[in-house]
């Protein structure tokens, strides 16, 4: 179901199988499983999510995802005030050291950057690359070859996850979106070359990018390509998935 909200789309995937999307088992099989519920975040703060009502329209959320352009202050308050797990990537405006409230920031308190990284969270497979194509002088900006080293540097731990869990990769995030969806033709906002590879090889069943602001309702946001689920989580998305229990 997707609704218009605030200016950006809402989509809330219920039922969703890992199992069935790797293995191919029908929903009467699936035992042992616990549902999760993601909440990301890009670029754009949402008035009622920087506020008190965070608390009760985002009850029961296990886990807050950050793509990027948004103030560590704000993904701190929203981490605060739902008390779950928060993994993120910085985006191309996002700043070294953040200045306010009295304090300095380089990371919004209690968050791990996941960028360049692969980890396992209640029973999903993150991994994160940063940033977006360099086109001015300024942090949190690669080449495609410095984004294809960023991929490459990953492969390790994706085939590790292989080994163990069964799988490569659940949920892989970043601020910029693959080269040829969802990206615009500025250098900016082109897509990474590095990351459409990533999705035909790793075949994670979530890629969610920020970084492309969504200016219309009718914009697509939602992209498949084959296993893969693309997500543009421009102000936010609610996902909900299951895992193995």
């Amino acid at each position: 179901m997707v609704d218009w909200l605030d200016g950006v789309y809402h989509l809330h995937y219920t039922r969703f199988n890992l199992l069935v999307f790797f293995f191919g088992i029908s929903g009467a099989d699936r035992v042992g499983f616990l549902t999760m519920k993601i909440l990301a975040l890009s670029d754009n703060v949402i008035s009622f999510i920087y506020s008190p009502q965070v608390k009760r329209r985002f009850q029961g959320v296990d886990l807050l995802l950050g793509c990027g352009d948004l103030s560590y202050n704000y993904l701190e308050y929203v981490y605060d005030a739902l008390d779950v797990p928060l993994y993120f990537v910085r985006g191309n405006h996002d700043q070294v050291v953040e200045y306010g409230s009295g304090t300095q920031r380089t990371y919004p308190h209690g968050g791990i950057d996941l960028h360049g990284k692969a980890c396992f969270i209640k029973g999903i497979l993150l991994a994160g690359v940063e940033g977006s194509l360099r086109y001015r002088p300024g942090m949190f900006q690669y080449s495609q070859s410095e984004m294809w080293l960023h991929v490459f540097r990953l492969a390790p731990a994706l085939l590790k996850n292989r080994l163990v869990h069964g799988r490569y990769l659940d949920v892989f995030i970043s601020h910029a979106p693959p080269a040829g969806i969802h990206c615009e033709t500025d250098l900016p906002h082109r897509g990474i070359e590095a990351f459409r590879w990533l999705i035909d090889f790793f075949k994670p069943a979530y890629f969610i990018h920020g970084h492309i602001h969504i200016q219309r309702p009718d914009s697509i946001t939602e992209s498949q390509v084959g296993r893969t689920c693309i997500i543009n989580t421009f102000g936010f998305r609610e996902i909900e998935i299951e895992t193995p229990a």
